[in-house]
């Protein structure tokens, strides 16, 4: 099941605290305070100073500040309850401006955290977007090998025993990258984009039966790994048996739908003799080709259409 985890305004500001030189400034009881939604909503999370989506982190630049100046106390009340009513998580005053007073009264009894920064505000929101987008992207765990092959982020699958890890160490020794073993993590970071990771605890390790845990940063060096990819390409490894009940020989373009994002797959059988390493490269060169616009198998079939339609 695919995973949002809603971000706390607590973590938003530990996150960010240096990268964005924030102070925080009143509203400390509001840290729990949380931002739902997931990465397509990122963009609508954060932004100016706007009545029509009070429910944002509110940003507080050199134009809204002086317009704020501007309104008549009244207006200012009206404004200020409209804003609490659409509780907003936070309230962030950019460009090191001055803080109206009653801005921070607000934020003080109504416990909104109040954020200073000495950056613009379009910087200031430019930079959370990307940082919401990933934050609040949807994540899965998935069992499986995750390979950096000729620029692609290639997921291995299949049954326990089929030596996945054995294909990823081959792998390797080509001079292809190593993201993750065993568990990988995907988050759909963008609407049209999956990003695979290593968990922390088994970052750099590739397990395999007869050698044990095996650290590819120290064997291979450097270059034989990767922080991160995007997935491109299932590879699923069956065995014959398993190939011949449920698939066919000359199968129509495959897809698995990973984090409800349809992912290329190619299932190739596993049987005594046969080199998987030069079978997936393949693929891969191929699924390049398909990117590019080159499908093989419809030109296969439309060369054979011709030929059939020509002895008519």
């Amino acid at each position: 099941m695919p995973l949002s985890t809603p971000l706390t305004i607590q973590q938003l500001y530990d996150d960010n605290r240096e990268s964005l030189q924030l102070g925080w400034f009143a509203g400390f009881p509001g840290g729990e305070r949380l931002i739902s939604g997931d990465a397509t909503s990122a963009a609508d999370q954060v932004g100016h100073l706007n009545l029509i989506h009070p429910g944002r982190i509110q940003i507080f630049g050199h134009q809204e500040i002086e317009y704020y100046k501007r309104l008549s106390s009244a207006s200012r009340a009206s404004q200020g309850a409209e804003l609490v009513a659409g509780k907003p998580p936070a309230f962030i005053i950019a460009q090191g401006l001055e803080t109206p007073e009653d801005i921070m009264t607000i934020c003080d009894e109504k416990n909104i955290p109040l954020f200073s920064t000495p950056l613009p505000a379009a910087q200031v929101i430019d930079y959370l977007r990307v940082y919401l987008s990933k934050k609040l992207a949807q994540r899965i765990t998935m069992h499986g090998v995750f390979m950096d092959v000729l620029g692609v982020g290639v997921l291995i699958t299949g049954e326990s025993g089929l030596g996945k890890s054995e294909l990823g160490l081959e792998l390797i020794s080509r001079n292809h990258g190593l993201v993750a073993d065993d568990a990988v993590e995907f988050a759909r970071i963008a609407p049209h984009m999956i990003e695979g990771r290593c968990p922390p605890l088994l970052q750099n390790l590739l397990e395999v039966r007869g050698l044990g845990l095996l650290d590819i940063r120290t064997i291979f060096g450097e270059t034989a790994v990767r922080r991160k990819m995007r997935l491109k390409l299932i590879v699923h490894l069956v065995r014959r048996t398993t190939l011949e009940e449920n698939y066919e020989r000359l199968p129509l373009a495959q897809s698995e739908e990973i984090l409800g994002l349809p992912i290329r797959k190619v299932v190739i059988p596993v049987e005594a003799g046969r080199n998987l390493a030069v079978l997936l490269e393949a693929a891969v060169r191929n699924t390049i080709l398909q990117l590019r616009g080159i499908d093989t198998l419809k030109d296969f079939i439309l060369r054979q259409q011709k030929a059939m339609e020509s002895d008519e």
